[in-house]
């Protein structure tokens, strides 16, 4: 069984514990997920199982797509509802001002990562650092927000959809939103509901997953252009060995042989063809 499974996450577990389940029903000897989700966030988490997992970071720089709720007023030490409440505050701006600072978000930014997050210093995850009181903060990562909309505005909670690159942490969105309003904010939801051109509505609940519902990999790149090489060829490729290729105008394909097999990903470059992966 090889191929991407679409799991609906359900709040209180961490993306390390549903690939444990996972693994556990299907029997994988390979499984990992394409980009993980805290344990109270929800939604689509993409896996990888078995020789699936050499594709994994085709997607890992794609963009995700969520809905988002924040309360406003009231800033945690993770940014989330989960943590301690560090800040009050009695302000309370209006929907014009809370509008005009959220969609201020939108194009390209430096965001500081929060505290409590998997991103490591000196080997260490950083939430452990903050679990001990340790508060290590990372340089600025360059990011983007594509697009704010469908905004919901009710006293003081504000839920909204987004579109962000690789890297983003909601969680600091909604504590720089705070800062912004000087009022204090922190994430209170958080649904993923797109990666790549995965869909949480294509998704399943973990305990309905079969492998019937994984997706193929050479499903997966669909988007991608499709070309056939001949049967000396395909040796070539197999081998690694870059060969003449005419249609240069393409630099990345899916390549099948003679028989139609998926043989995996190329890459043209001034008119050669080589392997970028296999399956």
């Amino acid at each position: 069984m090889n191929g991407f499974l679409l799991i609906n996450k359900p709040c209180g577990l961490s993306s390390s514990q549903v690939v444990q389940k996972i693994k556990k029903i299907f029997k994988a000897k390979k499984i990992g997920h394409l980009g993980t989700l805290d344990p109270l966030a929800t939604g689509l988490l993409v896996l990888a199982l078995n020789r699936a997992t050499k594709f994994s970071n085709y997607f890992l720089e794609s963009d995700k797509h969520y809905d988002v709720e924040i309360a406003l007023g009231t800033s945690t030490d993770t940014d989330d509802s989960e943590g301690d409440v560090i800040f009050k505050s009695a302000l309370s701006p209006n929907e014009d001002e809370i509008m005009t600072s959220l969609l201020s978000f939108q194009g390209d930014s430096m965001q500081v990562p929060p505290f409590f997050s998997a991103l490591k210093h000196k080997g260490i995850p950083l939430y452990k650092y903050a679990r001990r009181g340790e508060y290590i903060k990372k340089n600025p990562r360059k990011i983007t927000i594509h697009k704010i909309d469908n905004i919901k505005i009710t006293d003081m909670t504000c839920k909204f959809s987004i579109s962000c690159s690789k890297g983003t942490y909601i969680r600091s969105i909604a504590r720089d939103l705070g800062k912004k309003l000087n009022c204090g904010a922190h994430m209170t939801a958080l649904k993923r509901v797109q990666q790549h051109e995965f869909r949480l509505s294509q998704a399943k609940e973990i305990q309905d997953a079969t492998p019937k519902d994984l997706i193929t990999i050479e499903k997966a790149f669909k988007s991608i252009d499709s070309i056939k090489i001949s049967k000396d060829d395909t040796k070539k490729f197999i081998n690694g060995v870059e060969f003449k290729y005419q249609e240069s105008q393409r630099d990345f394909v899916k390549v099948y042989n003679d028989d139609n097999e998926f043989l995996g990903l190329g890459e043209v470059n001034k008119n050669f063809l080589k392997h970028k992966q296999l399956v």
